[in-house]
């Protein structure tokens, strides 16, 4: 039997109250799959040895780095390379994004503050026909 697809924006909108809060919805090889609505301003961070990659599903955000910020609007997809400090925030409400990172990867990296969650969650997302998935 085929692997059933996976419906995460409607599904996110249901289970995910919190921003900045990533929930795991997919694991490949070693990397996780990981969707979140974004808050207002994330913390200054990087990742010493972790790319991190992002897919605007819904809404607006930006990415600042030291040197400028880049907009990512819905279908943007950015990677920030290890060891460059960046800063998330929203430019619209609640911006829906899938991120695609190693399953070590840490939400704050090398920075430890209320916004760091070390436990993700495993959801149970519902596919297209609204049966559960996890």
């Amino acid at each position: 039997m085929p692997p059933a697809k996976l419906n995460i924006i409607a599904s996110a909108d249901k289970q995910i109250s919190k921003t900045f809060d990533p929930h795991i919805v997919g694991d490949i090889n070693d990397y996780q799959v990981k969707v979140a609505k974004f808050g207002d301003v994330f913390d200054w961070h990087s990742h010493a040895a972790e790319d991190e990659a992002f897919l605007i599903l819904r809404g607006k955000i930006a990415l600042d780095f030291r040197d400028g910020s880049v907009e990512l609007g819905e279908g943007d997809f950015l990677v920030v390379p290890h060891g460059v400090e960046h800063r998330p925030r929203s430019l619209t409400h609640e911006p829906l994004v899938l991120m695609f990172e190693p399953a070590t990867t840490l939400n704050t990296g090398d920075v430890e503050s209320e916004l760091t969650v070390s436990a993700l969650k495993r959801r149970a997302f519902t596919d297209q026909n609204g049966g559960a998935q996890e």
